[in-house]
């Protein structure tokens, strides 16, 4: 991978710390940036240097390392975790933790070198699951000899009527013969839900629900009188996305 792997190194015990970071500076693939010799330590040292990966000792006093790994998950950059400890039963605490690995003190060349092994083989994994093609910002309608080019958040409801798809908007009807699905795909990430196999509304637009019978309801749009159906199937999930 062409990025180096950042790394923190967590230990309250500094001759711990020397030793592990010079163990990886062996490693072109990883570049330790900080060091921390307690566990309040290394959380504000995550958020302020957002290392990718922290190599944590477990025993450490006041904040123990089990406890840094429970309070960085609740970041918006969620660092991996490889802890480090003196006892050779603490994989399974350390795997319900998420940890990607642990290493045993005192440490050992080769296991270490495993250690990133394996993590170089994750974040290779992970960007290739995450590179995709951007998202485009507008939907574009093709007429009989024009294409038209609709902003998501100026669209209402789109709803099936037969073999067209129809897109409504405060003040215009459009239509394409993309079927409703492909419709739902291309407007993900934005703020529409399927509310019944043939309609998907902008939940911004969304006004009331109405009460119907056998446990649907009906869903009134801002600015329009029509009442559209939502399906009972839906109507729990609808309501988490609409609620407070």
């Amino acid at each position: 991978m062409s990025e180096k792997i950042t790394a923190l190194i967590v230990d309250d015990e500094r001759f711990s710390r020397e030793e592990l970071s010079f163990l990886l500076e062996g490693f072109e693939s990883i570049q330790v940036i900080g060091e921390a010799d307690s566990g309040e330590s290394a959380v504000m040292k995550t958020i302020q240097l957002q290392p990718d990966v922290l190599f944590l000792d477990v025993e450490m006093p006041k904040m123990n390392g089990l406890e840094v790994a429970k309070a960085v998950r609740e970041l918006k950059k969620v660092p991996r975790i490889i802890f480090a400890t003196a006892y050779p039963d603490f994989a399974v605490d350390a795997f319900r933790h998420e940890a990607l690995d642990y290493l045993l003190k005192p440490y050992e060349e080769e296991q270490v070198a495993e250690a990133v092994h394996r993590l170089m083989k994750y974040f290779d994994h992970s960007k290739q699951t995450i590179v995709s093609a951007p998202s485009p910002s507008k939907l574009a309608i093709e007429g009989e000899d024009e294409i038209i080019y609709l902003e998501p958040e100026d669209i209402y409801y789109v709803f099936r009527d037969d073999r067209i798809t129809k897109i409504v908007g405060e003040k215009r009807e459009y239509e394409t013969k993309l079927p409703l699905k492909d419709v739902e795909q291309r407007l993900a990430g934005y703020s529409f839900f399927r509310i019944h196999k043939s309609y998907l509304v902008n939940l911004d637009y969304v006004d009331r629900l109405i009460p119907w019978f056998n446990g649907a309801y009906q869903l009134q749009v801002k600015g329009k009188h029509e009442q559209l159906s939502v399906s009972r199937n839906y109507v729990k999930t609808l309501r988490k996305r609409l609620e407070l």
